[in-house]
């Protein structure tokens, strides 16, 4: 039987082991890597899993253990979140300084001395600026900028999670708004941060898209938070398919710190979810306040335009009698004229043929009842041609004022209380709108033939 080869335990050989690494690197050392898990125990110590993804893929090429040691973590976590404006979290790369250690027990690790917050700063710009320019390249950066607002925004597809803070505050301000306009919101849940954001507020985009005919409009709000907290924000595909929505999308993310890529590929961005409330109900105002100003201008121009009517018939049936008038007497005239002219002709005749007159009496009486009887023929029969013409067109103004006057007593609203519809004068004021009367005002409500005074027990005010 041969004998056993030689041995040695575990950990022995672990302890050569480190005795081994801590020859070959003795010093510290500065490496690039991304945190892939972190967390902090009670005690205060960091423990982190830091990982190199091969170059455009998510294909894992190195990873390691690591640690802060609380008394380093407690100087460490808050310099960097500070010039960052992140915290740190996963998926953020990190350029930090670090001894390799090995233990007999857990093995390999490495202790992490110092960190460079600069670093990851630049590594999100970079990666910020690469996604922009992109989305740029493709040409669909601004897509839904170009879309057109609605008219009246009132159906709103909010995406958010149901617990967030930013979401009561704009539900509380778009329904509790002082002119009472009415809004449908209805919410699509989804995750605001951490690793699973980015598919969860896509996915919430593909609920609204099947029922897209429905909104006005997309709202994807949450509250503030750190910029590690809104990195989903930031992701290309979350971005890209806001770029391609077919809806205008509106975001109200709640931080005052650089915008993200969604807010700015958006059709409009706000700094809080309240501020997108306010920019619905205002464009939903501007809407309502430009109606009651093209019903004003139409009531004055017909008002204006019946006026004129009026006054341009008065001015022609004033003229038509001044025509008639002057007609008549014009002819009277001839007529008196043409009188004087015959009698002064038959004088002279008289005289010239005073013999020839004594012996034809007869005929020249004869000649005379002839002669005024075609005159006085011609002369009535002009009469009746000018009355007739005058009664003409005093009939067919007439007609055509009567028409006026329908017209006018159609926008009468007296004739339009007739129809059944009624008014409510509040202090002998028109009321026009649910939101100018309040619970106990005193109004009076008034029809074509009486009026009831009453008191408001309820008032459902609605656009």
């Amino acid at each position: 039987m041969s004998e056993a080869p030689q041995s040695i335990s575990l950990f022995e050989l672990n302890t050569q082991v480190k005795s081994g690494i801590r020859n070959l690197f003795p010093d510290n050392y500065w490496v690039v890597g991304e945190i892939s898990d972190l967390n902090t125990n009670q005690s205060g110590h960091c423990y982190l899993e830091l990982i190199e993804k091969k170059k455009d893929s998510d294909q894992i090429l190195a990873r390691a253990k690591a640690n802060i040691w609380a008394f380093t973590f407690r100087m460490l976590k808050p310099y960097f979140e500070s010039v960052t404006g992140e915290r740190l979290a996963s998926g953020i790369k990190i350029l930090v300084q670090v001894s390799i250690e090995f233990h007999e027990a857990y093995g390999y690790s490495l202790n992490i001395k110092d960190i460079e917050p600069n670093y990851t700063l630049g590594d999100l710009t970079r990666k910020r600026q690469e996604i922009i320019k992109q989305l740029q390249n493709e040409g669909v950066f601004h897509l839904n900028k170009e879309l057109e607002l609605p008219f009246v925004p009132q159906r709103i597809a909010v995406i958010s999670s149901e617990t967030a803070a930013g979401y009561g505050d704009f539900v509380d301000q778009l329904t509790s708004n002082r002119q009472g306009y009415y809004f449908n919101i209805q919410l699509f849940n989804a995750y605001m941060q951490g690793n699973e954001a980015e598919q969860s507020i896509i996915d919430a985009l593909e609920r609204i898209f099947e029922s897209v005919e429905m909104f006005d409009l997309v709202v994807i709000i949450r509250g503030g938070g750190s910029q590690t907290d809104l990195n989903c924000f930031n992701s290309y595909w979350l971005c890209y398919h806001i770029t391609q929505f077919p809806l205008p999308v509106l975001t109200g993310i709640g931080h005052d710190r650089d915008e993200t890529i969604a807010d700015l590929v958006a059709h409009t961005n706000l700094k809080t979810p309240t501020a997108v409330a306010e920019f619905i109900i205002t464009e939903v105002s501007n809407f309502d306040d430009n109606l009651n100003e093209l019903n004003d201008r139409v009531l004055s121009t017909a008002t204006n335009q019946i006026a004129i009517w009026k006054q341009e018939t008065s001015h022609i049936s004033q003229q038509i009698i001044f025509l008639a008038k002057n007609r008549i007497s014009t002819d009277q005239q001839r007529v008196k004229s043409l009188a004087t002219i015959t009698v002064n002709s038959l004088k002279a005749y008289l005289q010239r043929n005073r013999k020839q007159l004594n012996t034809t009496p007869s005929r020249i009486k004869s000649n005379l009842h002839h002669f005024f009887i075609r005159n006085s023929l011609n002369i009535k029969q002009k009469q009746k041609n000018i009355n007739f013409l005058v009664k003409s067109l005093l009939k067919e103004e007439k007609q055509r004022v009567n028409q006026l006057e329908s017209t006018n007593n159609l926008l009468n609203p007296m004739q339009v209380l007739k129809r059944g519809y009624s008014l409510t004068f509040r202090n002998n004021v028109l009321i026009k709108s649910a939101s100018e009367i309040n619970i106990n005002d005193s109004i009076t409500t008034k029809w074509h033939n009486g009026s009831v005074e009453s008191t408001v027990k309820q008032n459902n005010k609605n656009v």
